[in-house]
């Protein structure tokens, strides 16, 4: 009799744990259901523009000014982008732009890893107010500084050089400050071992820290190739000969002459978008890694 009553009662407190779950597993899948739907409408917004170009680039010139707008075009026009390679030197502007972009990476994140390690890892008198001196000039906007820059480009005899158009941006603080987070989150053993073992500070900084810190290097060359590759402004008070120019400042000038035809302009826009959009698919895992770093360091 008792093992039936123990029995009931186990099957009463079983069905009742079931009913307490199903509301409770209905709560969440309509919660993931509001997240997913809420994200999806968060990357259609983001990807709406581009889409927009892309359909754009691909659309004959009269189908642009459609009412109600064609959405998916109808015919497909893939001339646009070989017109634009006709009527422009593209392949000169995407030379110059690739050969700016690596030489501006290369330099910040050669300058910016050697600034942050010893902010990170050594200890000197005001290490500390270095760093934030240094921090602090990020209230600055860019364009506070396109004077004197200029200024300094034209002393150094740099006007209308690709060297002119990089040194000024040679060196990021952001990207200091976020290799500065990643170095200090390495363990200090990883730094006493290569003491143990007789390395010097260098070797410690290259063979040890540096190989550690990739994920935060790889968010570096991410932010710079961006930022050098779309650059417009500075490269079109620097350069006069515009032969030498980036694609971004080259696409203006497109724009500018090619205003009545929209196509042309999407084509060309979109063959400047593709190699950051190749680059950051490449990176996007360390690229992550990287920010979760800066933000526990």
């Amino acid at each position: 009799m008792s093992n039936a009553v123990s029995t009931g009662g186990a099957g009463r407190a079983k069905a009742a744990q079931a009913l307490k779950k199903g509301p409770l597993r209905l709560r969440k899948i309509v919660s993931a259901v509001i997240v997913y739907v809420l994200l999806i409408f968060t990357a259609l917004l983001c990807l709406g523009p581009f889409l927009w170009l892309l359909s754009t680039s691909l659309k004959v010139n009269a189908n642009v000014y459609k009412f109600p707008p064609q959405i998916i075009p109808w015919p497909i026009n893939f001339k646009n982008f070989s017109d634009v390679f006709h009527i422009m030197p593209l392949w000169t502007y995407i030379k110059n732009t690739v050969i700016m972009t690596a030489m501006g990476v290369l330099l910040n994140v050669i300058i910016c890893t050697m600034t942050a390690y010893p902010l990170a890892r050594i200890k000197f008198p005001a290490r500390n107010f270095i760093f934030y001196a240094i921090v602090s000039t990020m209230i600055l906007p860019n364009a506070a500084g396109m004077i004197v820059n200029f200024i300094i480009i034209q002393k150094l005899h740099l006007y209308n050089t690709v060297l002119g158009i990089v040194l000024p941006s040679a060196v990021s603080v952001f990207n200091i400050f976020l290799l500065r987070q990643a170095f200090i989150t390495i363990p200090n053993d990883m730094e006493y071992s290569g003491r143990i073992d007789g390395a010097s500070e260098f070797r410690i900084f290259w063979n040890i820290m540096v190989p550690m810190v990739r994920p935060a290097i790889a968010t570096v060359v991410i932010f710079d190739f961006m930022a050098f590759w779309n650059s417009m402004i500075w490269p079109i008070i620097i350069l006069d000969d515009k032969e030498k120019y980036p694609l971004a400042a080259a696409l203006q000038y497109l724009q500018g002459n090619l205003s009545y035809n929209f196509p042309y302009i999407a084509a060309g826009t979109i063959i400047s978008v593709i190699p950051i959009i190749v680059i950051f698919l490449v990176l996007q895992k360390q690229f992550i890694n990287g920010m979760v770093g800066a933000v526990k360091g």
